[in-house]
């Protein structure tokens, strides 16, 4: 097997990082070798002389073979905001996370590329996370956050992927809102208004299980 997705979000919080560490299960539970790239971060802690993203060591840890850190995460900003303004002394060059990703790409079966922020997040001063998906050339899957307002987020963020010409393989709901009212309801409908597939339900966890998490999946390769 040999393929590679991008992950993005219909906002910051959405639940993307969970998202692909569940598919990375998914994938390593049916005998594939995954790893996974959260190629710009903000936010992050000074460790081992560089800066460090919470998201991006999960990622590097549920990985089926080691790689650096430089690898899955090169630009990685200490300041938790927008990476367009956390990168001003050193902004992203796509040409660079292509070179980071060809480079992961030979050695696994399947590789997730984890957008930040949502589909238009910018990540430089001309450029957003739907450029890095498009240079890429990846097929999509959207996460949707299942909260209030996320009918009108997933239906925008759908119709913006479309436009870019990239396909949408597919939406993964996340019940990240442990009081959401009408949640089934939520996701019917959206099922009948995204015309993508449905890839999987994640639960509400206090406590998170990736290998539960990854059981929800489904309809993949």
């Amino acid at each position: 097997m040999n393929a590679a997705y991008f992950i993005t979000g219909t906002d910051t919080d959405a639940g993307k990082t969970w998202a692909t560490v569940a598919l990375m299960e998914y994938y390593q539970q049916r005998g594939h070798t995954v790893a996974a790239m959260k190629p710009v971060a903000a936010g992050c802690q000074w460790q081992d002389g560089r800066w460090q993203n919470a998201d991006a060591l999960l990622l590097q840890h549920h990985a089926s073979l080691p790689l650096p850190y430089h690898l899955i995460n090169p630009y990685a900003y200490e300041l938790a905001v927008s990476p367009h303004l956390a990168g001003v002394a050193n902004p992203v060059k796509i040409d660079t996370i292509i070179d980071s990703f060809k480079q992961i790409k030979i050695q696994a079966d399947v590789v997730l590329v984890e957008g930040a922020g949502g589909w238009y997040a910018p990540i430089n001063a001309h450029q957003d996370i739907s450029n890095l998906a498009k240079a890429l050339e990846l097929p999509v899957i959207l996460i949707v956050a299942i909260r209030l307002g996320c009918i009108n987020h997933a239906k925008l963020t759908h119709q913006a992927i479309a436009a870019s010409g990239l396909p949408c393989a597919g939406w993964i709901a996340v019940c990240n809102d442990a009081d959401m009212p009408m949640r089934e309801e939520n996701i019917a409908t959206l099922v009948t208004a995204l015309a993508s597939p449905l890839l999987g339900v994640v639960p509400y966890q206090n406590q998170v299980d990736f290998s539960v998490l990854a059981r929800q999946l489904h309809g993949l390769g």
